[in-house]
């Protein structure tokens, strides 16, 4: 399990968390192609099931959650990935799969967790953060 971090400086992001949402997972994208991710799809949806980013790295589909949050936020953004959570990624996960036909595939589920100073984001990137019986990894 690998834990990364990286400060991005960009414009100041709006208040509003639909916004927010979406700056801190372009954010996330540029991060982890940063690292040599390949980004297949981004909020790809299949019926009510989403999957914020699907990523290649090197031979492993990745599903990356980014879960974004202003700067001293209570809740830490990792803490929003319950086991409800994971059950809907892991259902979303199996509709891409199938899409795609990459059943034979390894694959993981990463975190991005963004924190937003309203003049930068923070991304933070947890890999295999749980498994597909939701347990934490």
């Amino acid at each position: 399990m690998g834990f990364f971090t990286k400060l991005l400086s960009g414009q100041p992001t709006n208040d509003r968390a639909g916004h927010r949402g979406a700056s801190g997972e372009a954010a996330a994208a540029r991060y982890l192609e940063s690292r040599g991710f390949k980004v297949l799809a981004r909020n790809w949806r299949f019926r009510q099931w989403e999957l914020d980013l699907v990523c290649r790295d090197r031979d492993t589909v990745v599903f990356v959650e980014v879960k974004t949050r202003r700067a001293g936020s209570m809740a830490a953004p990792g803490e929003a990935l319950t086991r409800k959570k994971q059950a809907r990624l892991i259902k979303a996960a199996g509709h891409y799969l199938t899409a795609y036909d990459l059943w034979d595939e390894p694959c993981r589920f990463d975190l991005a967790s963004v924190t937003d100073t309203g003049r930068s984001l923070t991304v933070e990137h947890e890999e295999n953060v749980f498994q597909l019986d939701g347990q934490r990894a």
